[in-house]
């Protein structure tokens, strides 16, 4: 095995891979970010038909990026019918652009010649 003491040192800016967020880039979460920054506000139900998703399962992602105040659930009714509607914050617009950005790195490295 060799010694990682060997390993070149690193030169330039991190890896654009390194700047990832892991609560922004999962799929789901990322596909809840991308809908919401579409509209002003965005119902449960239709994120669910959107990402093909159970409700439970899209309850548990909204909860964590609620929890790191990237958007904002809201309940409420239109007519008799319960609604839960979600809306992107400012942290959660930063967040995502911020997300985009690395993941434009990524492609031009990508294709770029030489990777670069």
């Amino acid at each position: 095995m060799s010694d990682p003491t060997d390993a070149p040192e690193p030169t330039g800016p991190a890896h654009p891979a390194n700047g990832l967020d892991d609560v922004v880039h999962q799929r789901v979460r990322l596909g809840i970010l991308t809908i919401a920054h579409e509209a002003r506000r965005v119902e449960f139900g239709y994120l669910r038909t959107q990402l093909e998703l159970t409700g439970g399962n899209l309850s548990q992602h909204l909860g964590v990026l609620e929890t790191a105040g990237l958007i904002e659930v809201e309940k409420g009714y239109a007519g008799r019918r319960a609604r839960t509607w979600v809306t992107l914050t400012q942290a959660g617009h930063t967040a995502l652009a911020e997300e985009i950005a690395r993941l434009k790195l990524l492609i031009s490295r990508v294709e770029t010649p030489g990777g670069q």
